[in-house]
């Protein structure tokens, strides 16, 4: 089982897909210290136009938060790159990292192996937020392999899982098929704000567990940043 990621069960983590480090560096100092932000989530665009290490440290400047990595998706591909990953991500300051393993059982285990294996925390995701990903909704992935991206995930270790934020039902249905796997599933939720999500709906819907809103341009594009940032902390807190 991996090691807890956040120091409270419920709370809000600010995506931050931003452009430019200057942005970055706004929107830690903003929401540093406000109640019920728990970590800081950076994605590709910044990881790629300016290194992770620079990106950690730009945050490390004013939180002591975790970091967490979504390159957006990784966990696609053959399972030898999972060492490769995992050991980039630790040298460059990540503390958790987000998978997609849309390429098959074999790489999802040797990724999350490979994180473990580096101190590193993993988190699986199975369905994203946007129409037609599932075969149900006219997508390509069945939507059976979603249930097994997850499985997979907890029996092999892993305790924090990505659900569609913005889909409550389907985060309940997660909730209840991972709970007869593991006793204590916690769930990290993008698709909040401004792609629909009510966060008060999706944190009912984990049913009690250890909830996390994941929040982007509701929060980073707001004319107020710290305002907006309070507000969806305080929803998260009173769950």
């Amino acid at each position: 089982m991996t090691r807890n990621l956040f120091h409270l069960k419920y709370g809000i983590i600010p995506a931050c897909d931003v452009k430019s480090v200057s942005e970055l560096e706004n929107l830690v100092e903003l929401t540093t210290g406000i109640e019920g932000i728990v970590g800081y989530k950076i994605g590709f665009s910044l990881g790629l136009s300016h290194g992770l290490r620079t990106v950690v440290d730009t945050i490390e400047r004013h939180s002591d938060l975790p970091v967490i990595y979504d390159h957006q998706k990784a966990g696609t591909d053959i399972p030898q790159m999972g060492g490769l990953f995992a050991r980039t991500c630790k040298a460059s300051g990540i503390t958790g990292v987000i998978i997609f393993p849309q390429a098959g059982p074999v790489t999802e285990e040797a990724f999350i192996s490979a994180l473990i294996s580096e101190g590193l925390i993993p988190l699986v995701g199975g369905e994203m937020t946007h129409p037609k990903y599932l075969a149900s909704e006219g997508g390509f992935i069945r939507d059976e392999s979603i249930e097994e991206m997850y499985l997979t995930g907890a029996r092999n270790g892993v305790t924090y899982f990505i659900g569609p934020g913005n889909k409550p039902k389907r985060i309940n249905h997660y909730v209840k098929l991972l709970r007869n796997e593991i006793p204590q599933p916690m769930f990290c939720m993008p698709g909040i704000g401004r792609q629909g999500g009510d966060i008060k709906s999706a944190f009912e819907a984990t049913e009690g567990l250890p909830a996390y809103g994941i929040v982007g341009r509701a929060i980073y594009a707001a004319s107020d940043i710290r305002k907006a940032a309070k507000k969806y902390c305080a929803v998260a807190l009173e769950s």
